[in-house]
C-alpha cells in the first residue's frame, strides 16, 4: 500500500500518496475530475516496485491545505506551477511525469513550459490541448462529447452534480470504477469548497493560452469507449509532439482507464517511462 505524505509549497500542503525508494527516479502522477491521488493505487504499486519513486499528490483544490478560493487561480499557469513547485520540495531537477484527465492537460501544458525539467511524459486520455481544441471547434461528435462542460461551467453546476446524493457525479464513472474508490471521490466533492474548486479548473479554461508543441519522449494512451475524447483529437496530437512519439489505444476500455484496465496501463508506463531510465 502506499504511504501518505505531504508536500510543503508556497501554495500550501498538497496531500499525496507515494511508494518506492525516496532517493530513485522520480515519477509525478497527476489525477483527473473528479477524483483524486486514490486513482493511481495500482500505477503507484507498480511503479514503486519497479524501484521508481512515485508519488501522486491531490491537486489544487483537491488538497484542502491547497483550496483557494476564485476562479483565476485554477488558471492553467497556476496549476504548472504547482507541479514545478512539488518536484522541487522533492529534490526532483528531472523526472518522468504521468496524467489522466485534467491530470493530463496540465502534464502536457508543463512538459511544453518546462522541457529540461521532464524526462519523458505519459499522457491519459485527453490529447494535447490544441488538438483537443481544434476538435472542439470543429468536429461535432467532439462537441457531442463535450456538451457536459456547459453544466461544469454553469452557476448551477454545484448544486445539480451533489442533488440527490451525489448521483449525477456517480453516473459519471459508468459503472468502471470500484465502488470504493467511487465513494472516497463524492466524499472528497462534499467537503465544503471542494466541488466548487474543481469545477473552477472547467470555468478557468477560457484564460488557458496555447500550449506549445511537445519536445519530450512522449506516451499519449486513448481508449476506444472513452465517452469525453474522440478518435480526430486523439490522433490529431501526433501532429503537436516533436520528440519521440508513442500512440496507445485500448480497445473497449472506457474513460477511467488506470482503474478499469490497470494492468495494461501499468506495462506502457512502465515500458515508456523504464526506456529512458
Amino acid at each position: 500500500m502506499p504511504d501518505h505524505v505531504t508536500i510543503p509549497t508556497a501554495a500550501g500542503k498538497f496531500d499525496a500518496l507515494q511508494a518506492g525508494p525516496p532517493a530513485a527516479q522520480g515519477v509525478l502522477l497527476l489525477h483527473g475530475f473528479p477524483q483524486s491521488a486514490l486513482q493511481w493505487r495500482s500505477q503507484l504499486a507498480a511503479l514503486g516496485g519497479a524501484g521508481y519513486h512515485a508519488v501522486a499528490p491531490d491537486q489544487r483544490g483537491y488538497s484542502p491545505g491547497v483550496r483557494p478560493e476564485g476562479v483565476e487561480a485554477y488558471r492553467m499557469e497556476e496549476l504548472v506551477g504547482d507541479v514545478l513547485a512539488m518536484a522541487d520540495r522533492l529534490e526532483w531537477e528531472r523526472f518522468d511525469l504521468v496524467g489522466h484527465d485534467w491530470g493530463s492537460a496540465v502534464a502536457w501544458a508543463t512538459a511544453a513550459a518546462a522541457p529540461d525539467r521532464i524526462r519523458t511524459l505519459s499522457a491519459l486520455s485527453v490529447p494535447h490541448p490544441e488538438a483537443f481544441g481544434q476538435a472542439i471547434t470543429h468536429d461535432p461528435d467532439q462537441q457531442r462529447r463535450s456538451a457536459y462542460m456547459r453544466l461544469f461551467r454553469s452557476e448551477d453546476a454545484e448544486r445539480t452534480l451533489l442533488a440527490e446524493g451525489a448521483q449525477r457525479l456517480e453516473q459519471f464513472f459508468e459503472q468502471r470504477v470500484p465502488a470504493e474508490h467511487v465513494t472516497s471521490y463524492l466524499d472528497r466533492m462534499r467537503e465544503p469548497g471542494a466541488l466548487t474548486a474543481a469545477l473552477n479548473w472547467y470555468r478557468a479554461m477560457r484564460h488557458a493560452g496555447a500550449v506549445g508543441r511537445i519536445t519530450v519522449p512522449t506516451l499519449y494512451v486513448w481508449s476506444t469507449e472513452d465517452a469525453a475524447v474522440g478518435a480526430r483529437a486523439a490522433e490529431a496530437t501526433a501532429s503537436y509532439v516533436t520528440g519521440e512519439y508513442r500512440f496507445e489505444v485500448l480497445p473497449g476500455v472506457s474513460h477511467w482507464m488506470s482503474e478499469e484496465a490497470p494492468e495494461r496501463v501499468n506495462e506502457l508506463l512502465l515500458d515508456h517511462i523504464g526506456g529512458h531510465r
